[in-house]
Parts: structure tokens; sequence; C-alpha cells
């Protein structure tokens, strides 16, 4: 079997690990330890267990990993999903945007 780096899927999903981080940059600071390491460590735990299972001897074994990060995507979704719905502090947004 090739390495994990060869898997495309593998480079999607880091690929998304660093997009949550960036996205989550602008999360207000006291999400730090609430949905922001949530998140981050669902995106991680994606790439983590793809790259175990590819490690792994059997197609058996790798496709249990690849439905372990598939959980994991699925949490994901689910904490952007539960961002979405959280309004912004107004007394964060002091002036108005573009959008408004």
């Amino acid at each position: 079997m090739k390495s994990h780096k060869d898997l495309d899927v593998w480079r999607a999903a880091i690929d998304l690990a660093r997009d949550t981080y960036e996205l989550t940059k602008a999360y207000p600071k006291e999400e730090q330890y609430g949905i922001i390491a949530q998140m981050r460590r669902s995106a991680v735990s994606i790439a983590s267990n793809i790259a175990e299972g590819a490690a792994r001897q059997g197609n058996k074994e790798f496709l249990q990993f690849l439905y372990i990060a598939l959980g994991s995507a699925s949490e994901l979704d689910t904490q952007i999903e539960i961002s979405r719905k959280i309004p912004p502090d107004p007394r964060r947004h002091s002036r108005k945007t573009a959008v408004d």
C-alpha cells in the first residue's frame, strides 16, 4: 500500500484542518476551550485517522479507520452548524460591516 501522503483524501483532510484553524482564528477568545478546540480536534482527527488506517496491514482495517474519519467529519459538520446558529455578541461588533 502507498503512504498516506500519497492519498488525495489525506491531502484534502490536511487542507480542511488548515482551513478550520484559519476559520476559528476569527472566533471569540472565550470559545478557545469550547467550540474552537472541538472543531480543531475534529478536523485533525480526520487526517490522523486516514493516516493511521493507511499504515495498517489490510484493507479491512483501513476501511475501519476511514469510517472513524467519516465520524469525525460528521462531528465537524455539526460543530460548524452549531457555530452558525450562535448569534455574534453585538458588543464585539461595534462597527457596521459591508453586509449591514
